[in-house]
């Protein structure tokens, strides 16, 4: 399985980074008023917005390639978190569209969320 690629430093996001917890949580109203909750999924999901500001042409090319191999959001791909180095086994691009920005020479940008996916 694919791993989403390090920077040359060896990290895998530049600051600032987001990370966010969510749960997938159902409510079913009844016709009462009455209401049912209940959890979607066995645990929360973690989704991470990585921003690159500051990529030399190698790291961009390799993010590309990654992106390209990976379809888009289609395949999935191990994730190491970057605050706490935790592996996520089953994780996806957020969007099928990569925005590729060359600002200048060795500093090109972009950003990817990687979402993790149960199932």
């Amino acid at each position: 399985m694919a791993t989403f690629p390090p920077l040359k430093t060896a990290a895998v996001a530049q600051y600032p980074a987001t990370k966010s917890i969510r749960f997938r949580n159902q409510i079913v109203r009844f016709v009462d008023g009455n209401e049912q909750r209940y959890r979607d999924s066995a645990g929360p999901l973690h989704q991470w917005v990585i921003r690159l500001n500051q990529l030399d042409e190698t790291e961009m090319a390799s993010l590309e390639g990654f992106f390209l191999s990976n379809q888009g959001s289609f395949a999935s791909f191990v994730f190491i978190d970057p605050w706490d180095g935790t592996s996520y086994p089953n994780c996806s691009v957020g969007s099928d569209q990569l925005h590729l920005t060359s600002v200048e020479e060795l500093r090109n940008t972009t950003s990817v969320t990687v979402t993790e996916n149960r199932g």
